[in-house]
């Protein structure tokens, strides 16, 4: 108690002079706080942790659901309340503070070092997250602990109480014990100082380079509760099956998807096929009455205008993307829906490249192929991706419809979805996990993919994607 007493008595004290410290470090502080918003999507409800003088919180867009700031000082608080006004402050510590609400996101920045028992803390938190929330922590490397000390000597930077220098190591573990799953890290800011084009350059573009992150100064690591947003067996599932020219595929198909969650509902999009895909469609709904099949014309062009057909018609609370092909085995997509509902993951890929492929499942360049876009996006994202452009994914129909809210306009870039779909859930913060499946060779039809003209598409996604989900 003696100790936080102390604490509490600094940063009452440096609290009047603290906008002097701001004003001097005002390059670091401005881009950190234009990082943050850059992370946190749009209306999303917000407790800081540790706020201060509310700078960070109070610079978001008022019309958010809820933004809360709490801090172990009187004095921070008193100044922030006077600066915003649209924002609730409380005066409060990690490890006790009582609030009625939980939150979208959590952001923990600059306070982790200071707080004595952080495996309390993180328990503690548990009161206010909700099973979707996200955790952002913000904290400076340990690398950087001589760098900041120096500079607190010469005058540089405000002085701190000691505090302690945790690795990514030290709070990933803390957040593993407290049940909570780390979804990915980032490290911001090589230069926190302004020096013209030397700045930008550095934090913009170098930073963004493999392994150069690992020496930034702030490193930000992302997490959410590990316990299922809602019981396995309340939830219910929309299967989507985009189809052109997959009449032979049809009733095998829908004999063969296993039953999951409180219900579970088919839904075929058919896309001008020669074959009679559609009457196929229409045949095998009547004839399995005792499964909820809906069938639906495509208007528009592509697999995923298809699949966003499907999705809008949908009311199940996970979607699935299933290709009529049936290269993925459809009783396959009962592991998708196991790790979706218990948890263990939120946006659900496919992987084709882990298990022996039948024959002439995959053409060589193809493999090749997905094997380079995997590596890009496994960068690109921030987590291990192994196949990008699996047909068969999973994932929340709320987070689908936050994505294309906030993201549709990535679709322009996009030929087959899977790309937006993969950007979406990384822009969004969401764990990607990835299931195993036995890919098979074609039983009937053709591929529909132009191997050369598709390539340079996602080619050209991949550079978009640089630039919207790096280039921060």
């Amino acid at each position: 108690m003696q100790d936080i007493n102390k604490k509490i008595r600094y940063f009452d004290l440096v609290a009047k002079t603290r906008f002097y410290w701001r004003k001097k470090g005002n390059y670091y502080h401005s881009q950190l706080i234009d990082y943050i918003k850059k992370t946190i999507p749009e209306d999303s409800s917000i407790l800081e942790i540790g706020c201060g003088t509310g700078d960070i919180i109070g610079s978001f867009d008022k019309a958010s659901r809820g933004l809360v700031g709490v801090d172990i000082s009187d004095e921070m608080i008193k100044i922030a309340k006077d600066r915003y006004s649209e924002v609730k402050f409380y005066v409060a510590g990690f490890e006790d503070m009582v609030l009625e609400r939980k939150f979208d996101y959590i952001l923990i920045g600059g306070v982790a070092g200071y707080v004595d028992d952080l495996y309390m803390a993180f328990q503690h938190l548990n009161k206010v997250c909700k099973p979707e929330t996200k955790i952002v922590i913000v904290y400076f490397n340990y690398l950087w602990e001589p760098v900041l000390k120096l500079a607190e000597f010469f005058g540089l930077r405000m002085k701190r109480p000691v505090q302690h220098w945790l690795s990514y190591n030290d709070i990933s573990n803390l957040l593993e014990l407290t049940n909570y799953r780390v979804v990915k890290t980032e490290g911001r800011f090589l230069l926190p100082i302004y020096i013209p084009l030397l700045s930008r350059l550095f934090n913009k573009y170098i930073i963004t380079f493999p392994l150069i992150d690992r020496i930034a100064l702030n490193e930000v690591i992302f997490a959410r509760p590990s316990a299922p947003r809602k019981e396995p067996r309340e939830t219910t599932c929309s299967i989507i099956v985009p189809c052109r020219n997959e009449k032979g595929n049809i009733e095998t198909l829908v004999s063969k998807v296993p039953a999951m969650g409180k219900s579970m509902e088919l839904i075929f999009v058919e896309g001008h096929s020669s074959d009679g895909t559609y009457e196929e469609c229409l045949r095998v709904k009547d004839k399995y009455e005792h499964i909820d099949i809906k069938v639906m014309p495509q208007e528009g062009k592509g697999k995923f205008n298809a699949v966003q057909k499907g999705f809008s018609h949908a009311k199940g609370d996970v979607l699935m993307i299933l290709d009529a092909d049936m290269t993925v085995p459809p009783e396959d997509l009962y592991k998708f829906f196991e790790v979706i509902s218990t948890g263990k993951g939120e946006f659900i890929n496919g992987s084709r490249l882990i298990y022996q492929m039948e024959e002439f499942a995959m053409r060589r360049l193809n493999l090749l192929g997905n094997k380079f876009f995997s590596i890009v996006f496994s960068y690109l994202l921030g987590q291990n991706i192994k196949d990008t452009l699996c047909g068969t994914k999973v994932l929340w129909r709320k987070d689908y419809e936050r994505m294309y809210r906030y993201y549709h306009h990535f679709l322009e870039k996009d030929p087959f979805g899977d790309f937006f779909l993969l950007i979406g859930a990384s822009k969004l913060n969401l764990k990607i996990t990835e299931v195993p499946v036995k890919y098979r060779s074609r039983m009937y039809g053709t591929t529909q993919i132009d191997r050369f003209r598709h390539g340079w598409m996602l080619l050209k996604m991949s550079l978009f994607a640089y630039r919207k989900v790096k280039i921060i």
